[in-house]
C-alpha cells in the first residue's frame, strides 16, 4: 500500500483564463492511493483509467473537502466513481482534494489515472 505522486503540468491556450491541468498517477496497485492534489478554484474535472486491472481490479475516485476524510466521488447520473475496466468520466462534485484509490485487484494491478481541470468563466471560450 503506497501513495503514488502525482506528475503535474499546466497548458495555457491563449490567455489564464484557458489554463487546463492535468495530473497523471501512473503504477497505482491494490491497496494504492494517489497522493490528493489541490486545486479548488478549477471547478470542471474528468479522469480517465487505463491500464491492467488484473483479476477484480478496481478504481474509486474519491474528494474531500478537509483533506482527512475521502469519499468516493459521483458521474453526473449519481453513479459512484469506482471503475473495473477502461473509463472516461466526468467527476462532478467540486472540491478541496482529488485522489485515485485503488480498491481491488491481483499481483498484475497496474492502472494509470489523468485527470484534466479546467476553469470557467464568463465570456471565456
Amino acid at each position: 500500500m503506497a501513495i503514488r505522486t502525482p506528475v503535474m503540468t499546466k497548458q495555457v491556450k491563449g490567455s489564464e483564463n484557458n489554463a487546463i491541468i492535468k495530473v497523471t498517477w501512473s503504477g497505482l496497485q491494490n491497496g494504492d492511493t494517489g497522493a490528493p492534489v489541490f486545486f479548488p478554484d478549477y471547478t470542471l474535472a474528468s479522469f480517465q483509467l487505463t491500464g491492467t486491472f488484473g483479476a477484480g481490479g478496481a478504481c474509486s475516485i474519491q474528494g474531500s473537502n478537509d483533506d482527512t476524510n475521502f469519499v468516493n466521488l459521483e458521474d453526473p447520473q449519481g453513479a459512484a466513481l469506482t471503475k473495473t475496466a477502461t473509463a472516461l468520466e466526468k467527476i462532478e462534485q467540486p472540491c478541496l482534494a482529488i485522489r485515485p484509490n485503488v480498491t481491488a485487484g491481483d499481483g498484475t494491478t497496474s492502472l494509470v489515472v489523468t485527470l484534466i481541470m479546467w476553469k470557467t468563466f464568463v465570456g471565456s471560450r
